[in-house]
């Protein structure tokens, strides 16, 4: 099967739909969802990040949030995030949206990133999970302090939307400091 995405203005309106390759490969404006799942620990807010697993076409090796995708023409972006959680990390949970945000980055392998990114946040409690081990690589709780610093200090660990989906997060203030 081949991966379909939906194609939108900078408004996030849909205007058609593309194969995820060349979308990539031409750089054409698509949207996207972005995924943090977070919890209460000992240090404060952590967030459970994932290490993409080194064969994915991009961004392979490189750490980011729980999970990200783009939703499927005809699906809502609410189910695409649902869907894509449940197949990357084997959960099964409640997301709410935050805020959206636009990038455009250069990738390896003349690819190019240009979309509308949705940005998703739920709670954890004790539930149990499994990563799949075909998509994630390694995945790690951290203080959402420590990651804000080592996004700075060595950005090149992470992709190219995980410091912009970062910053949505703490944009919500009190709730999530």
């Amino acid at each position: 099967m081949v991966d379909k995405v939906i194609l939108v203005t900078r408004d996030d309106c849909e205007v058609g739909i593309a194969t995820k390759l060349k979308v990539h490969q031409e750089g054409l404006l698509h949207r996207a969802f972005s995924i943090f799942v977070t919890r209460e620990g000992s240090q404060g807010l952590e967030i459970l990040l994932q290490k993409r697993h080194r064969q994915k076409y991009h961004s392979g090796g490189l750490w980011s949030n729980t999970c990200c995708g783009h939703p499927r023409p005809g699906e809502t972006t609410q189910d695409a995030a649902q869907r894509r959680l449940l197949e990357e990390m084997g959960l099964a949970m409640s997301l709410q949206e935050i805020g959206s945000f636009h990038y455009e980055a250069r990738l390896g392998n003349g690819l190019v990133e240009n979309e509308i990114d949705h940005v998703f946040v739920g709670k954890l409690g004790d539930q149990p999970f499994t990563a799949n081990l075909q998509e994630v690589e390694e995945h790690a709780w951290v203080p959402i302090i420590a990651v804000s610093q080592d996004c700075q200090d060595h950005p090149e660990k992470f992709t190219a939307w995980f410091k912009p989906a970062l910053q949505v997060l703490h944009d919500l203030g009190d709730i999530y400091d």
